[in-house]
């Protein structure tokens, strides 16, 4: 196996740890004895704030492409549009834009407003990587039939493994790196 032949670092334990457990990161952290020095299992809760996004909704929803400051959703559209609306805009960056209902969520880091209040702003705190957090929600779904709010009463109660900030630094680089990679294979496709 090529891995046997590689010295495991962080960044390999943790895409190691992805690719067994996949979307059950969350329920097998407890089955995972061993984990690196520095290290550590936390809630969600314990490492991010939330705010309501009232402050940010668009007054009007006459967009156009002409004007300036993006209208978000954490859904699949992702930027619905750009208003003209020159307060109410989010520039305590980065953040992470979560849908309270289907529990999306888009990493930010430019001024925005947003359409509804179906969704929560999260601030990491200090000593967490905002762009860490964000890749490990894009791999942590709860599975629900029940259409409901999740971030209060679920969502941000989920275990997840933080490492060392410099580990948390090397991991989103290496990641990047790889989509970087992807994204140039696709347009020599």
């Amino acid at each position: 196996m090529v891995l046997a032949k590689c010295r495991l670092n962080f960044t390999t334990i943790f895409f190691l740890f992805i690719g067994e457990y996949g979307s059950n990161i969350c329920a097998s952290i407890g089955h995972y004895e061993n984990l690196p020095d520095g290290w550590c299992v936390c809630k969600l809760e314990d490492v991010v704030d939330y705010e309501q996004p009232q402050l940010y909704i668009v007054e009007s929803t006459s967009y156009s492409d002409r004007y300036e400051t993006p209208v978000l959703t954490a859904g699949k559209s992702f930027i619905i549009g750009y208003t003209n609306e020159t307060y109410g805009i989010c520039n305590k960056l980065p953040v992470i834009i979560f849908d309270d209902f289907t529990t999306d969520s888009k990493y930010v880091d430019f001024p925005f407003k947003v359409k509804s209040s179906a969704m929560k702003i999260l601030h990491v705190k200090s000593g967490v990587e905002t762009k860490f957090i964000s890749l490990v929600m894009s791999i942590t779904r709860l599975i629900s039939e029940t259409h409901k709010r999740y971030w209060i009463s679920e969502y941000s109660k989920l275990d997840i493994l933080l490492p060392p900030q410099q580990e948390q630094k090397r991991i989103v680089n290496h990641v990047e790196s790889i989509f970087n990679r992807f994204d140039k294979i696709a347009e020599e496709l």
